[in-house]
């Protein structure tokens, strides 16, 4: 069964919010896939209630099917033409607002983790 683009990104916006660490207010999982799309740099912050930023590293129980959650997400988008014919894009920046329970998706088309 083929998911919806909501059905994608509720599911990967649980995958977020079941990675954070306890007291995080705020998500923000940032991916990239190499050309291939066979592998992915993660990089996960999180605001606590102090407001301040940490990061963490989530278990490879919620990497993988981030990862691949995140690429069927994409290929929805070239099979639904919301690329306009343009190369699709190579990674995102996920915003998980956990108080507000809204997620907020920026698609990005150039390299932009610095390793």
């Amino acid at each position: 069964m083929t998911k919806t683009y909501d059905e994608l990104n509720n599911q990967i916006g649980q995958l977020i919010f079941k990675s954070s660490p306890d007291g995080a207010k705020k998500v923000i999982a940032q991916l990239e896939f190499t050309s291939e799309m066979d592998v992915c740099t993660f990089l996960f912050d999180f605001y606590n209630q102090n407001d301040e930023l940490n990061w963490y590293l989530p278990d490879s129980d919620i990497t993988s099917p981030l990862s691949d959650t995140v690429k069927e997400l994409r290929q929805y988008c070239i099979n639904n033409n919301l690329t306009n014919g343009l190369p699709a894009w190579i990674g995102c920046v996920i915003t998980l607002d956990i108080e507000k329970s809204k997620i907020n998706i920026d698609f990005k088309y150039e390299p932009f983790i610095e390793e």
